[in-house]
């Protein structure tokens, strides 16, 4: 089986440095057929309507005759699975706008079948021997906007926007117990999620104020003088951004243009833990904005 990709920024659903790798439950192939509204290569997270002219009702691990009507397209994809010899595939959830990976589960053809008409992540209890939707006691659905299957095709991802916490212990993730750290004696951390560099750095940035709160001034960091100086902060920011900007105009090499990019967005996190804005927000925007013109948007903004 592939293994399950790491947390990463939203246009992918394992990395961005992956992407061109990624491979679609709907691409097209010689025995599955795409089923796609948008072309599988299409930028962008796009909004699709649950598929229709699927209808589920729960059975065993094993599709039973009669449990399922199906439209013949997606028959046909459910077929082109690896499920195991009882009937399953392993089927992880990852959330569209972080990168992280909130649960692992297991899915037969009936739970996909309900998630890909339902839009709402659906698994298979083995200890119940039964369908279950993520969400359907606590309320907490992970809304499903896609579904990939791995190259081997014997697991599967849900990629979804959950509606609260999806570890029944009240945590973001299931995934918060670090290997290493438990390795030294560290006890697991509910709080503490399988991060990107991206949100490593939200991370740090976010404990340098907590420091301040309870330590004061504590040890001197860059990062705790841009905090309690909106001044220097913003300055920072604006010549960072003229920093960029000329790796443009003065056509500097890629090398440095990524490294003026990176002082850039860094000083701009900063700038979103004063404000109290998380990456994960700003990542929401620019997903919804995928399918909307830029002129239209920024009309939109102008009305509202």
């Amino acid at each position: 089986m592939a293994a399950a990709p790491a947390a990463a920024p939203t246009h992918s659903p394992a990395s961005s440095s992956s992407s061109a790798c990624r491979a679609g439950m709907f691409s097209s192939g010689t025995s599955c057929p795409n089923l796609r509204s948008v072309a599988a290569w299409a930028p962008g997270w796009r909004r699709r309507e649950p598929y229709p002219a699927v209808s589920v009702e729960a059975g065993s691990a094993q599709s039973a005759p009669g449990a399922v009507a199906i439209d013949p397209k997606v028959d046909m994809l459910l077929d082109s699975v690896k499920w195991d010899s009882k009937g399953l595939a392993v089927a992880i959830a990852q959330n569209v706008d972080t990168g992280a990976i909130l649960m692992q589960g297991f899915a037969n053809k009936e739970a996909l079948a309900k998630t890909i008409s339902t839009r709402k992540a659906t698994f298979f209890s083995r200890s119940r021997s039964s369908l279950w939707t993520k969400g359907e006691t606590s309320m907490n659905f992970i809304n499903v906007h896609d579904i990939f299957l791995d190259c081997d095709r014997d697991s599967i991802i849900y990629i979804g926007k959950p509606d609260g916490p999806t570890c029944h212990t009240g945590a973001e993730t299931c995934y918060y117990t670090s290997v290493y750290d438990a390795l030294q004696s560290s006890k697991p951390n509910e709080g503490r999620q399988v991060v990107t560099t991206l949100y490593s750095l939200e991370d740090t940035i976010s404990r340098r104020q907590e420091e301040i709160v309870t330590e004061g001034g504590g040890k001197p960091s860059w990062t705790k003088k841009l905090l309690l100086d909106n001044q220097l902060l913003c300055s920072k920011i604006r010549e960072e951004a003229g920093e960029l900007i000329q790796t443009l105009l003065e056509n500097e090499d890629q090398s440095r243009a990524a490294s003026e990019m990176a002082d850039l967005l860094y000083h701009a996190m900063v700038l979103l833990r004063v404000k109290d804005v998380m990456m994960e927000e700003v990542l929401e925007v620019l997903r919804k904005r995928f399918s909307q013109s830029g002129i239209e948007e920024k009309a939109g903004r102008n009305k509202s």
